[in-house]
């Protein structure tokens, strides 16, 4: 029997997720998706799939970008036949980090005896909407509603970047890790050439998890060369981020997991095989403004959110098995480890188990839920007392949320932990104006045929404040990739243009 020492211990007892390519049948309306992906999570548990439905306590939805309904989860329930009185739970219209902290949400009430069971899900489908775009139709699903309430909001909604960083043309992802990236090579004192490698092998590593999963959007083994190396499949976007080097949005996956107490779990009959258990979640924020960061190459509330981890658990870093690190680009994979204390490069444990959001597949703010599951997996086959990690980020590496689990019941009950994170203080952003600086990171972003279209910088100026400067001029941007422009001085300028001094 299924050790029920401490009956109110959450356990992942289903793990779902589809992937729908273009021309296979079937729906790709997310919720669609969603609900298939949970009824993949129900069958999983090995559990009747009617009586584990009829202990579950809430629906927690991750809301996406291609169905942007204000109550994702409400659409899962109906299609999943639950009825009204199931209360729905969903994280922020914008975040990578919304999966693992529904399951940190829901397990702790699952651990305090006031939820049986849960469901978590998620989906994208922007691959279909890109598709239908493209002949100027829209998706057949019914109409999003997006003032709708969900019956709990685990997170407000906050604009991502600054006046000052949107004028410079940081306004997505895409122009952010590569700034965090070019911060990460200064710091490591790596050429563009060294660190386009290092990044690109490590990358290459992510593929080739990716080519064994069935799940995955793009199963294909790439060579460091073939991801380094710009071309007609596989173009510049940024420095130093070729295409293969961003992760792809363009998606139609879901993915699910089922969440009860030990004691739910043995009373349906579900096999100990299935079990995984949540042994900690945490949660911590960065600094929220990028340029107000102290350093780009570090991310203190991860640091704070693995020490909180491992100081509850009593584990260490070396005692992990299965190990997911949120990937959307390398910069993001490269903070968590350094906080977290796990080699780059160690091939006895890869970073990831489902091969990253470029190549399993980035679908909008669900990817987490694939990593759990991929990590749930793995658990299941490895030797009893293995423990996995997964991590979960929003936007510029900004939010994060953290979970622990095991094979085994762990040393003390599950804990939803909100870590203090001891960070430096802020940095004050200047105005514009002539100001002379150090070049402390950059980035270019290409246009479609490969010329790069403008730079942004940010520079340090000899009192500690940060400037952010733009520039379109071409000898600037060429001086841009080469090896002694970080570090260099750089005079900015009141229209935020700046020169290499």
């Amino acid at each position: 029997m299924p050790d029920v020492s401490d009956p109110n211990a959450p356990v992942l007892i289903g793990l779902g997720e589809v992937a729908r390519r273009p021309g296979e049948e079937g729906s790709t309306e997310p919720a669609a998706l969603m609900a298939e992906a949970v009824r993949d999570a129900l069958e999983d548990s090995g559990a009747a799939a009617a009586a584990l439905l009829e202990r579950v306590g809430a629906v927690g939805a991750v809301p996406p970008a291609a169905w942007p309904d204000g109550d994702p989860g409400r659409r899962v329930a109906e299609l999943l036949g639950l009825g009204d009185d199931v209360p729905t739970l969903r994280s922020s219209l914008q975040g990578g980090n919304g999966p693992q902290l529904l399951v940190n949400v829901l397990a702790e009430r699952i651990q305090a005896g006031t939820l049986d069971a849960a469901i978590v899900c998620g989906a994208e489908s922007l691959s279909t909407v890109a598709r239908l775009a493209r002949t100027g139709e829209a998706p057949d699903w019914p109409a999003p509603d997006p003032e709708r309430a969900a019956d709990e909001v685990l997170e407000g909604e906050q604009p991502a970047s600054t006046e000052a960083e949107a004028a410079v043309g940081m306004i997505a992802p895409i122009m952010a890790y590569p700034l965090i990236e070019n911060a990460i090579r200064a710091a490591s004192g790596r050429t563009p050439a060294e660190h386009l490698r290092t990044i690109a092998g490590l990358w290459s590593r992510f593929s080739a998890v990716a080519a064994e999963q069935p799940a995955a959007w793009s199963p294909k083994a790439y060579t460091t060369d073939e991801l380094a190396t710009p071309s007609a499949a596989n173009r510049q976007i940024t420095f130093p981020y070729t295409k293969l080097l961003n992760s792809n949005i363009q998606v139609d996956q879901g993915a699910a997991v089922v969440l009860a107490s030990a004691a739910v779990a043995s009373e349906l009959g579900v096999p100990e095989d299935r079990w995984v258990y949540v042994h900690a979640g945490a949660r911590a924020t960065d600094e929220w403004f990028m340029s107000e960061r102290r350093a780009l190459d570090r991310s203190p509330a991860i640091r704070a959110c693995g020490e909180a981890l491992f100081e509850h658990t009593a584990i260490t870093a070396a005692d992990l098995g299965p190990v997911d690190l949120y990937s959307c680009f390398p910069a993001a994979v490269q903070l968590a480890a350094t906080e977290l204390g796990l080699p780059l490069d160690d091939p006895g444990r890869p970073l990831t188990c489902t091969g990253g959001l470029t190549f399993f597949g980035g679908p909008g703010n669900n990817y987490a839920t694939h990593g759990i599951v991929a990590v749930a997996r793995q658990l299941r086959d490895a030797p009893p007392g293995a423990v996995g990690l997964s991590t979960a980020l929003g936007w510029y590496a900004t939010k994060h949320a953290l979970g622990l689990y095991g094979n085994r019941p762990p040393r003390r009950a599950f804990a939803s932990l909100d870590p203090a994170v001891d960070a430096p203080t802020p940095r004050a952003v200047v105005e514009p104006g002539e100001i002379d600086a150090v070049a402390e990171t950059c980035t270019l972003i290409y246009d479609r045929d490969g010329a790069p279209s403008y730079g942004i910088l940010f520079a340090l100026a000899d009192d500690g404040t940060r400037a952010l400067g733009k520039t379109d001029d071409p000898a600037v941007m060429a001086a841009m990739t080469g090896e002694r422009f970080l570090g260099a001085r750089v005079r900015l300028y009141p229209d935020r243009s700046f020169d290499v001094l």
